[in-house]
């Protein structure tokens, strides 16, 4: 190798020396980020698979105390979930014991159930229209309009016009009834509940075939 060769490469060396010198703890610093991204990232996983199993493991107890009929464990289980970031889990723990307090005669307990529910869009106007419900079937029909709100849909009409009807205001239960069966669908299972309801409120129920003409 001729000296000339030997003076470049040792040229080339230093300057590659000096250039980490100057550059080195970047590009350390980088390093040490990459992996500590993926360390964080590793470890959200793990935190994230940690939750979902805890969850999953607190509605399963939910499930069995409903089982056993314990309704104070199970609702203790359902506000440790609620507590935490169980997400549907927490859903469909309070909806399971709602119901089971219902059936068990403690419609109280089971709108405290229903109103701890952080809903919202579609599925809140379901939860304020069972709300709703047992506001009337507790005596509270006064609460269910409040609740009810401007509800337009075909179930918030009816609710609507059930809780009219409980405070003795017929005339306005027979509207709500009507505007109900005008947004539900003929071949509506529910229909013919809804058609009943208008009849008994001294209403009468239309041909949809005739209106359809």
């Amino acid at each position: 190798m001729a000296i000339d060769d030997l003076l470049d490469e040792h040229e080339q060396g230093e300057r590659v020396r000096t250039w980490l010198r100057k550059n080195g703890a970047g590009i350390f610093g980088g390093i040490v980020l990459g992996i500590g991204a993926i360390a964080g990232w590793q470890w959200w996983q793990k935190e994230q698979v940690g939750k979902l199993a805890e969850a999953n493991a607190r509605y399963e107890a939910v499930s069995r105390s409903l089982q056993s009929k314990k309704l104070d464990e199970a609702a203790k289980e359902v506000a440790a979930l609620e507590g935490g970031k169980a997400g549907i889990y927490a859903d469909l723990a309070s909806l399971e014991l709602a119901k089971a307090q219902v059936e068990a005669g403690k419609s109280e307990d089971a709108i405290k159930t229903l109103q701890a529910l952080k809903t919202e869009g579609e599925f809140k106007a379901l939860i304020d229209q069972r709300i709703a419900r047992l506001f009337i079937e507790t005596g509270k029909p006064q609460d269910a309009l409040a609740l009810l709100g401007t509800a337009e849909d075909s179930a918030g009409l009816e609710v609507r016009g059930d809780a009219q009807l409980a405070l003795g205001k017929r005339d306005e239960a027979r509207d709500s009834y009507s505007q109900a069966l005008a947004k539900l669908d003929v071949a509506a299972p529910q229909r013919r509940l809804l058609e009943t309801k208008l009849m008994d409120a001294g209403g009468t129920v239309a041909d949809p075939a005739a209106e359809n003409k």
